[in-house]
């Protein structure tokens, strides 16, 4: 019996979450290693490729699309590797995960204008 999500439109990252964002979490990890940035740099779908994301997974990451990856399995920690890379800033994921502009994140979450 599958116990319903008690956080509407929110990605739990539990065991099975886990298990279906395994290759996407390991790449991102991977990120922490200067050679492994390196490639990713240069050819990011090709280094996608060596850990066997699935299309819908490599089209999450490329896009930068945080909520997509997050709902694929994506540990949020993990993931951060990525926008470590670009960078991008935290609270433009943060805006991404709450479904805002990024502009209007930073007004209601931090009173930032």
């Amino acid at each position: 019996m599958t116990t319903p999500n008690p956080i509407p439109d929110t990605p739990l990252f539990d065991r099975k979450g886990s298990i279906r964002g395994y290759r996407m979490n390991k790449m991102a990890m991977a990120l922490g290693n200067p050679a492994n940035r390196k490639a990713f740099l240069e050819d990011e779908e090709a280094y996608l490729d060596r850990f066997g994301l699935t299309a819908e997974e490599k089209t999450a990451v490329m896009a930068r699309d945080w909520h997509e990856m997050v709902r694929l399995g994506g540990n949020l920690f993990f993931i951060l590797k990525i926008s470590a890379v670009d960078p991008v800033p935290i609270t433009q994921i943060g805006a991404a995960q709450a479904g805002m502009e990024h502009g209007a994140f930073l007004a209601q979450r931090l009173g930032k204008v």
